[in-house]
């Protein structure tokens, strides 16, 4: 057994370091984004108004908020609505209707810049955690875009913000078998929904900060001809006894975030060894990654990665315009990300980036793409 494990490990990773073709490729990305905007100096407005807690406490959040580097965010509300108290129910119901608005329009965008309609999806993979329906999302897009009744699905919840990452990996999974199919990944986050004006928590004041609302679509196909990113190869690790690090309690008032503040601490400490494992496992080392694809979580978390890995404010800059754009989108980060290094930073064909992406379980999702 020991023999055959240690066998494919070198195989394959001789097939990543010869850059040999992928069953699949990303031909096309988009995003879409809600229409109201909430700024830094708005966060800061507010934050006094809606949280009671003692002044001393609202200053420390300010500088919090100051370097948090998130400059605007867009939400599906505006402001004053979404900081309303409101029902589990109520805002579920909000949550179905926009996230069903939203993700068709990533999907519409993404199958248009792919050249290709409903009816060439295979499969499609829709990721939300910020909200609850069934039938699931997928299901509803189906009967409104004109996907073939015999699409196969797959709805992702309870990954959180890894997710997206993991979404490419299950796509490519699928792909194996399929070498001829295409994948749509829908990734719908709406995380203004789950805000919580009651809660003083030091993990719901810090979400109030960082997280923004938006979807983004991907459209991965195992066509040899396809052009765009080849997935290599994906891989999942779970942290130890890490389950109170991040996820969401359910209450009677709607999703109370977990978020322990030692997660950046956590992943800081342990990234380079993961990171370098992973890559060896590929025949890969540090010095040939050409682009960084990380989901940033928060400056901090991104701040601790780059130290660990090596890597300067340059190798991750898209990462920091997605953070300071539209904020912590969750899932749909990394898939923001990931089109930011397709549209303004293309890599040569050959080089190899590296993506990774975290959430709850404590979980990171890596993978390795070769530009094509």
């Amino acid at each position: 057994m020991t023999t055959s494990i240690e066998t494919k490990t070198e195989t394959e990773a001789t097939q990543v370091r010869n850059g040999y073709e992928s069953p699949c490729a990303i031909v096309a990305t988009a995003t879409a984004v809600p229409e109201h905007t909430i700024s830094r100096e708005d966060v800061k407005l507010y934050l006094g108004r809606v949280f009671d807690i003692p002044e001393r406490r609202l200053e420390a959040m300010m500088s919090i908020v100051d370097n948090a580097q998130v400059h605007s965010r867009q939400m599906i509300f505006p402001l004053d609505y979404t900081i309303q108290s409101r029902s589990l129910e109520k805002t579920n119901q909000e949550y179905m209707q926009h996230a069903i608005e939203l993700g068709r329009r990533a999907a519409e965008e993404c199958l248009q810049r792919a050249g290709m309609t409903a009816r060439d999806i295979d499969m499609i993979v829709t990721v939300s955690c910020t909200g609850f329906m069934i039938p699931s999302l997928d299901a509803h897009l189906i009967n409104l875009m004109g996907f073939r009744s015999d699409v196969r699905r797959m709805p992702f919840t309870e990954l959180g913000c890894a997710a997206g990452a993991m979404a490419l990996g299950r796509a490519s999974d699928y792909l194996q078998s399929r070498v001829d199919g295409n994948v749509l990944i829908i990734a719908v986050e709406l995380p203004s929904l789950t805000f919580q004006r009651k809660d003083i928590s030091q993990a719901n004041l810090i979400s109030s900060i960082l997280f923004g609302d938006g979807a983004a679509a991907v459209i991965v196909s195992g066509k040899k001809s396809a052009p765009g990113p080849r997935i290599l190869v994906s891989e999942t690790y779970t942290f130890p006894d890490s389950l109170g690090a991040m996820g969401f309690d359910l209450k009677d008032s709607g999703f109370h975030i977990l978020l322990s503040k030692d997660v950046p601490e956590m992943i800081g400490g342990k990234i380079e060894g993961l990171v370098d494992g992973f890559l060896s496992r590929h025949g890969v080392t540090r010095d040939q990654i050409r682009g960084w694809i990380l989901h940033p979580g928060g400056s901090r978390l991104l701040g601790n990665v780059e130290k660990a890995l090596g890597l300067s404010k340059c190798d991750t800059q898209p990462s920091w315009d997605i953070l300071g754009n539209v904020g912590n989108l969750s899932s749909a980060t990394v898939l923001f990300i990931l089109q930011e290094w397709m549209e303004k930073r293309p890599l040569k064909k050959g080089d190899i980036a590296m993506a990774a992406a975290f959430g709850p379980g404590f979980s990171a999702e890596f993978l390795l793409l070769q530009w094509n």
